[in-house]
């Protein structure tokens, strides 16, 4: 299994340190940085799975980089813990209004930082990849491998599938072409971003007037998958 990335953002490199030795022990793969602005650049081009946020940082602080992730239809569903040294319940709730999705209040013992992690890394943990997927009378079967609208068989060239497969266990989430190529192509191919979109017309093609508006453009971003208008 593939090692999860957490970023650890905090300024004060004593913590930051103990922090990043705690997770890699425990085989996370660790990103640090001490501010808001390194932060926000790594997050887009590294995408980890989870970030830990300082409150208190310089010039921008952890309180407004959340709220800044939260607004950004790309970074929206990251999970985000807050780290912070002010125990006051107002504080909490700041926090987790701003879109943290738990709140470590310091001092506090590396196993409960792990313990808090593994929590909010399985709530956002996608469906099983092995699971049938359907949405509104599309059905896909990744141990099969056959994608069937409505109980008629759908053909797709490979790239269209593992567009499709990523697209339905990750719904109602905004991913840019920079994101997809990522996840579907691999880090390790180099094409243009632009082929994101030529696939994108494919699989619509493909899933036929009814259908293709599943696969929704946001303007300026990227694409979102969803059953919604």
């Amino acid at each position: 299994m593939t090692a999860k990335t957490v970023l650890l953002v905090e300024d004060e490199v004593s913590i930051r340190e103990m922090l990043a030795v705690a997770l890699e022990m425990a085989d996370y793969r660790v990103l640090e940085t001490g501010n808001a602005q390194d932060a926000h650049a790594m997050i887009l081009d590294q995408r980890p799975d989870l970030v830990l946020l300082d409150w208190m940082l310089p010039g921008v602080s952890g309180i407004e980089l959340a709220r800044r992730l939260k607004r950004d239809a790309a970074t929206a569903g990251l999970p985000i813990i807050m780290l912070t040294a002010n125990s006051e319940e107002d504080n909490k709730i700041q926090g987790l209004e701003a879109g943290a999705d738990d709140y470590i209040t310091k001092p506090f013992s590396p196993r409960e930082l792990l313990a808090r992690l593994r929590a909010v890394l399985r709530r956002a943990a996608p469906p099983d990849r092995e699971s049938v997927i359907e949405v509104a009378g599309l059905r896909l079967d990744p141990v099969s491998h056959r994608v069937s609208l409505h109980g008629q068989p759908l053909e797709l060239g490979p790239t269209e599938y593992r567009l499709l497969q990523f697209f339905m266990t990750h719904q109602e989430r905004v991913h840019t072409r920079r994101q997809l190529l990522g996840e579907v192509w691999g880090d390790n191919v180099y094409v243009e971003e632009r082929t994101v979109d030529v696939h994108i017309r494919r699989l619509r093609k493909s899933l036929g007037q009814s259908h293709k508006a599943l696969i929704q453009t946001v303007r300026g971003t990227g694409y979102r998958f969803s059953a919604r208008e």
